[in-house]
């Protein structure tokens, strides 16, 4: 396995740098990169006379920025130097997760990202433990009860909710719920109150559960029609085995054939996908549903940087989370050999 594990590790090298390359290349024929829109908005504030002092005087009247304040921006940022010169350094300080300073917001790029991490690490940790301890026993019990009354209520109701966009969702919760046209039952804006600091830890815990459950709700319905039926379809193929009828056969009980022998073996599938969707659950946004509630996370914080070119930050965030799901690949095949011992790595070493 650890023959295997290295050739996995030596693959995620030109992986992450072919996958970086492509994405650096896109970004130098984008159009309106930070150079240009640092000189449009001098130019547009400065238009119609007058002289505009900005840091080093960089524009005079409507005549705008002359030949030698136009490279000193373009070394501002760093595109003073060839193309293939500015990557390589950039890949040398990712290797030691120096992501550098956001054109726009003036900051760490790591600092940038961490202020943005509460409120991506609330949506995407709640709607992973509530779409793993809700499906796995709704699942488990569909399958035993195939056909039936509960079945079939339980997959119209969730496969309604799969229809249904988070979006569309959440619009409908604030109607509802959110003092829109019905009820204001719960608030609207951010993770905590205003005076969240002020209260007690009991009330700091109620009230940061009370903002969570609107957009939690929206973010994590749609989520729970395919993990149910994932499990329920997997255990259902257990279940129609030779070795449960044998197991039946020998005079075992129905719990004991389901939890000591189907579960073993069906809950496979489910499983080796937790280690990629429990680490995504912590960097993970959701522009959609951080815009309807007022949230400011990682979903914002990319679709913002790339409106305004800010390299850094799309860069930067790309690198982590390309590795992130490398790391989280190798991770879930792993999970195969510590759910079900019986798969070995030998084979592809050799």
């Amino acid at each position: 396995m650890l023959i295997y594990i290295l050739k996995r590790i030596l693959l995620m090298v030109p992986t992450l740098i072919g996958i970086m390359l492509i994405t650096f290349i896109v970004t130098q024929f984008v159009p309106g990169g930070p150079v240009e829109k640092l000189v449009a908005e001098v130019e547009g504030y400065g238009a119609g006379g007058g002289e505009v002092v900005s840091g080093g005087s960089l524009y005079r009247g409507d005549s705008g920025l002359d030949t030698e304040q136009l490279e000193s921006l373009k070394k501002l940022y760093g595109f003073d130097k060839p193309p293939m010169q500015r990557f390589f350094t950039m890949m040398g300080n990712y290797l030691v997760f120096d992501f550098g300073d956001s054109y726009y917001y003036r900051t760490s790029v790591v600092e940038l990202v961490i202020s943005k991490l509460p409120v991506s690490m609330s949506l995407g940790l709640w709607s992973f433990l509530i779409v793993y301890g809700v499906c796995i026993p709704l699942g488990i019990k569909k399958a035993v009860s195939d056909g039936s009354r509960f079945d079939v209520v339980s997959s119209t109701v969730i496969l309604v909710g799969y229809a249904i966009p988070g979006f569309v969702l959440g619009i409908a919760l604030i109607v509802f719920f959110g003092g829109g046209s019905f009820w204001n039952i719960f608030p609207l804006r951010g993770i905590v109150s205003d005076d969240w600091s002020d209260l007690s830890l009991v009330m700091k815990v109620l009230d940061y559960l009370w903002h969570m459950v609107l957009p939690i709700t929206a973010s994590a319905v749609g989520s729970l029609a395919v993990m149910t039926m994932l499990t329920k379809n997997s255990f259902l193929e257990e279940i129609r085995k030779q070795y449960v009828l044998t197991a039946r056969a020998k005079g075992m009980s129905e719990g004991q054939v389901l939890y000591k022998h189907v579960f073993r073996n069906a809950i496979i599938p489910i499983i080796t996908g937790f280690p990629g969707y429990f680490l995504a659950s912590f960097f993970t946004g959701s522009l959609l549903i951080e815009t309807i509630f007022s949230l400011d996370g990682m979903g914002l914080l990319g679709y913002q940087s790339v409106l305004n070119r800010d390299y850094p930050v799309v860069l930067g965030t790309l690198y982590f989370f390309t590795l992130l799901g490398l790391v989280s690949r190798l991770l879930s095949d792993l999970s195969y050999v510590f759910v079900d011992p019986r798969i070995s790595f030998e084979d592809i070493d050799e």
